[in-house]
């Protein structure tokens, strides 16, 4: 049998635009890629109560949450004919403005990498077990509702 090791998805801090440049890059070697299709979370300034957001704190139980990563990552290879998948997830204080998701799938054609990208992105969202403790300008804070 062969066991596929379990990524981490898990980065400590904002994701930054080098780092992403720098995922799209390494790809420009992979010539029997056509698509690619990438989806990036950023930590909104959202208003709530008269309140802002500066900042989500994310936390998790990651060995739980890599373990369902890994269910979700194999299902989605086996869905679609994907020939990369990178998956990051901030934990840690994530300023509004910051990219805190990066998706980024890759395939021979478009449909394939942009159908991928969004499943996984959804079921990330409705799956894994990440919070996120929203905290206002005037230090107080509230846990985020995934919507």
């Amino acid at each position: 049998m062969n066991e596929k090791k379990i990524k981490n998805i898990f980065v400590s801090g904002p994701i930054t635009p080098a780092f992403i440049a720098d995922s799209i890059a390494k790809h420009s070697a992979k010539t029997d890629i056509g698509g690619h299709s990438i989806f990036m979370g950023q930590v909104r300034k959202d208003e709530l109560n008269g309140k802002f957001v500066a900042a989500i704190e994310y936390t998790t139980f990651e060995e739980i949450a890599l373990a369902k990563m890994h269910e979700i990552r194999e299902a989605i290879f086996e869905k679609y004919p994907l020939n990369c998948m990178h998956v990051h997830h901030s934990l840690g204080t994530i300023k509004a403005g910051e990219i805190c998701l990066f998706v980024f799938t890759s395939s021979a054609h478009r449909k394939p990498a942009i159908d991928a990208c969004t499943e996984i992105v959804e079921r990330l969202k409705a799956e894994l077990p990440i919070w996120g403790k929203e905290l206002f300008e005037d230090e107080t804070h509230q846990w985020k509702e995934n919507k």
